[in-house]
């Protein structure tokens, strides 16, 4: 990757050269009830937005997000990047009245990284929903996020943005694009599940000297659908899966090696993420390996 040191020197031009690129005007020094000011770096500027409060067990909860626009021709990742790149780090310390803070992330899509290899991520603007539990849902809150996050396209730039935001729990100009990230956001469901878009099976197989797991995934009317994994910790680094074909009746099949395991582990039994991604719904199941 290659890094840029000039660009550190003065953040103040940083943003306005975000300013330049995005179109965003004085939006960078307007302070809205519902959005940060946008902190800006090459490429990438980033904010903090929020939503109406929503009820939960009698209180209400508020509900926050943290959106990255993306200059045309950059990416982002995901929380597991895939072949290549870094996912992006929060640090929520200095927050008020925060119990603890969660971040969402949206479908992503697989991307060609160059080297034969794909990266998980999103280009153009992506909203990160942020579940927050407030220390005293009675009184106001108000978040403090720093963010590292890398920006590519053929280089990579580590990017960072210092935010902060106190949260009226009403909504305001931000709620439709919070909603729709929230949307966005995979549906938790059971391996089998029936449905528009399902998991119905994972196994492991012999590939040779090797072994290699198949996933089948329903998918109504033949729509195309992607398929990520993760292993039960960060430091597994399974490869993407890879359709290998139609099953018939909507039924897509993917296949990966199990390669990336950390030393000791055992892939029998492992708890493993899969998620599953069409152009209209995204769901996450987990599964044990037989």
């Amino acid at each position: 990757m290659m890094y840029r040191n000039a660009a550190r020197q003065s953040k103040s031009a940083l943003k306005i050269v975000t300013v330049a690129v995005f179109g965003l005007g004085g939006t960078v020094a307007a302070v809205a009830q519902d959005a940060s000011p946008w902190d800006g770096e090459p490429h990438a500027a980033a904010r903090l937005i929020a939503g109406a409060a929503m009820k939960s067990a009698g209180a209400e909860v508020p509900r926050a997000g943290i959106e990255i626009r993306l200059e045309p021709g950059w990416k982002t990742y995901w929380r597991y990047p895939g072949d290549s790149g870094v996912p992006p780090t929060f640090d929520f310390g200095g927050s008020q009245n925060v119990k603890a803070v969660t971040p969402l992330w949206p479908a992503p899509e697989r991307f060609a990284d160059g080297a034969g290899g794909y990266s998980i991520g999103y280009r153009g603007d992506v909203v990160l929903p942020l579940r927050i539990v407030p220390a005293d849902a009675s009184k106001p809150s108000s978040l403090h996020v720093k963010i590292g996050y890398a920006t590519c396209s053929n280089i990579c730039v580590p990017s960072e943005a210092d935010l902060g935001l106190t949260l009226s729990g009403k909504a305001g100009a931000e709620e439709p694009v919070l909603a729709a990230a929230e949307a966005r956001v995979p549906r938790q469901v059971a391996l089998g599940s029936s449905g528009g878009l399902a998991i119905t099976s994972v196994h492991r197989e012999k590939n040779g000297a090797h072994e290699r797991v198949v996933v089948a995934v329903a998918v109504a009317n033949a729509a195309p659908v992607d398929l990520f994994v993760e292993g039960p910790t960060a430091d597994w680094a399974l490869p993407l899966p890879q359709p290998i074909g139609s099953a018939g009746g909507g039924a897509r099949s993917f296949v990966f090696d199990l390669d990336g395991l950390p030393p000791g582990a055992r892939a029998e039994g492992a708890l493993l993420t899969f998620t599953a991604v069409s152009s209209s719904d995204a769901i996450e199941v987990e599964a044990h390996l037989d």
